[in-house]
């Protein structure tokens, strides 16, 4: 993954040399809302109004952070309103590129744009940064409102509402306390502590990582012993921010980051909640896990060379999750 200084792409890796062997992943460049009358969110500034057809989402379908997004344009019923590309699966050394060649791969369906750094540059022709996913464009003002995956979940939950009648609430104010410290914990050991321990460049860096990403998968599978869902007996946006991580574990996560103290299908209840919300009508559409495998197994040099891909297993998410009668705690 490169980064653009100045407007200038470089071919450019994180540098674990300067923090310990420790992958350090960025901050999201663009933080601005889509509210529902175009008032200010939490960041950013205002001008950014609810409208069919004004946003489009630009995502990887092998990416756990813009998988999130693609969730919740499903589940609220967002697809007519909000277009979509996805970028192809091989991400080397010009970054996500637009290529089309791959099955799934759509190019840019927008602009007709080769990279995605390109959407980058269109939105700030002298932006600094690396060029992630996803990326939600606004038509309009010919710029990016956002590229904070936890962001854009939360303005897909609520800002559209008005227009869709869908009022599913994934995000409930009777739980936000209770969720926030599950999403930060969730957030820093394992959404992120996969990445921290599969980019680690020395052992007390992987070491550091690993340790408490099993500590947190312990947790949850205890958790999860009594309640249905992380927060009891509601879905909230802690499950599908879990979800991503966990539908990947196994396929890329054990074997390509070294995460192979145990495998998901080794947890009974996180594996049957997984299952559960696959399920869940729409999900598994937006589960590609060809793209998953290939983007990481092809795109990650320093971790494999030889860009091998393996066979990896075949886990059936479709087995029946008995999760039905399990009552919250």
């Amino acid at each position: 993954m490169g980064l653009l200084i100045d407007g200038q792409w470089h071919d450019q890796w994180y540098d674990t040399g300067k923090t310990g062997g420790a992958f350090q992943r960025s901050t999201a460049k663009f933080r601005n809302w889509i509210t529902a009358d175009g008032a200010p969110g939490p960041s950013g500034e205002g001008g950014f109004r609810a409208e069919p057809g004004r946003y489009h989402l630009y995502v990887s379908l092998a990416c756990p952070w813009a998988h999130r997004t693609l969730i919740f344009r499903k589940l609220k019923g967002l697809e007519e309103m909000i277009g979509t590309s996805v970028v192809h699966p091989d991400m080397l050394s010009d970054g996500w590129s637009f290529a089309d060649d791959y099955p799934g791969a759509t190019g840019d369906r927008l602009h007709g744009l080769p990279f995605a750094r390109d959407i980058y540059l269109r939105a700030d022709p002298q932006v600094s940064g690396r060029v992630t996913v996803p990326i939600l464009w606004d038509a309009t003002r010919q710029t990016i409102v956002s590229n904070e995956s936890s962001e854009i979940i939360r303005m897909f939950n609520a800002a559209f509402d008005h227009l869709t009648g869908n009022t599913a609430d994934f995000w409930p104010e009777d739980l936000r306390a209770a969720i926030e410290p599950v999403n930060d914990r969730i957030y820093d050991t394992l959404n992120n502590g996969v990445y921290k321990a599969g980019f680690a460049t020395t052992q007390d860096a992987y070491d550091a990582a690993v340790r408490p990403l099993f500590d947190t998968m312990g947790w949850l599978e205890d958790r999860l012993t009594t309640r249905r869902y992380l927060m009891g007996d509601r879905i909230t946006e802690a499950d599908w921010r879990l979800f991503t991580t966990l539908v990947r574990f196994d396929a890329v996560y054990h074997g390509h980051f070294k995460c192979n103290r145990a495998r998901l299908v080794d947890y009974p209840n996180l594996w049957a909640y997984t299952r559960e919300l696959y399920q869940r009508p729409g999900v598994a559409e937006t589960v590609n896990l060809d793209h998953i495998t290939r983007h990481y197994h092809y795109s990650h040099e320093t971790i494999n060379p030889h860009r091998i891909v393996p066979i990896g297993p075949d886990p059936d998410f479709l087995a029946p999750h008995g999760r039905e009668t399990l009552q919250a705690a």
